[in-house]
């Protein structure tokens, strides 16, 4: 099956040979930092040099090396002609005919229903965003910053200006971070520019945080979610310890405040910034 002897030289543009064909066992052995590969639609890329050069990111497209990325290359990119081009030099061969299309132990009815889902969903337009609804998102974002602004101007520092200008900033910052995340997923203009910028305003402006920052952080929990250390929005050791992998990450750590969850007890335990010890036999 291995057609590592009739391939392209990996990374290169297609200089006309034979690609290769290969097993899931050959691909997932492709996935050190320096020797990457990976599979969309059943043909298999090598990223190595690519991935340093990922405009989404290194840590993003890093994360699939051995694995097959065909849903997240479809979510993370809407126009799938306009990458084709940068697709076309890595392709390296394609997975033997033998091989499923799914790695590893993902579900093949399980794909197959995301699949169809996503197929309804796009047929009902379900993904072609309203501009003027964001507009008028804005603008209510807007009319309630500058509603907080105008009680303290008018009517000072009381305490019922105070709770009345909280309750319109707490909706507008609430309200906002919403918006910006639709910014972020570029998803409202067909433009990518204009979705960025749009969201340097939301996020910059009116949240007061990095768009950069959020982008890294976000597009890595989207790649893949809640898979421990490589989804950031659950690494949060140094308050919670969730599951079974947490504990034993956190055993060589210093934790002041810990919640263990397991299936059918909630322990809570305070400590007192002593190193943790665990068995992990």
């Amino acid at each position: 099956m291995g057609g590592g002897s009739q391939q392209t030289v990996p990374g290169e543009p297609d200089s006309g040979k034979a690609k290769g064909v290969y097993t899931w066992e050959e691909v997932q052995s492709h996935c050190s930092r320096n020797d990457q590969w990976l599979v969309i639609d059943r043909k298999v890329y090598n990223i190595t040099q690519w991935a340093k050069r990922h405009p989404g990111g290194f840590q993003v497209i890093s994360y699939y090396a051995g694995e097959d990325a065909t849903e997240a290359f479809t979510a993370f990119h809407p126009d799938p002609k306009f990458v084709q081009k940068f697709l076309k030099p890595l392709l390296i061969g394609e997975l033997a005919t033998t091989e499923l299309s799914q790695d590893r132990d993902k579900n093949a009815a399980i794909v197959q229903d995301f699949e169809t889902l996503r197929a309804q969903v796009e047929k009902r337009g379900l993904f072609r965003a309203q501009p003027l609804f964001f507009f008028l998102h804005l603008s209510h974002i807007l009319l309630l910053e500058a509603l907080g602004w105008l009680t303290v101007w008018m009517w000072g520092t009381g305490w019922i200006q105070t709770l009345v200008c909280s309750v319109f900033l707490a909706t507008a910052q609430a309200q906002a971070g919403w918006l910006q995340h639709d910014f972020g997923h570029l998803s409202v203009f067909k433009k990518s520019s204009w979705n960025h910028l749009a969201h340097k305003f939301v996020i910059g402006h009116l949240k007061g945080a990095s768009s950069n920052w959020w982008n890294h952080r976000h597009f890595r929990h989207h790649a893949k979610p809640n898979i421990f250390i490589k989804d950031p929005d659950i690494n949060t050791l140094h308050l919670f310890v969730l599951g079974r992998t947490q504990p034993v990450e956190a055993s060589s750590t210093k934790i002041v405040f810990l919640m263990f969850l397991s299936t059918h007890t909630v322990q809570l335990v305070i400590i007192r910034c002593l190193p943790l010890c665990y068995s992990t036999g």
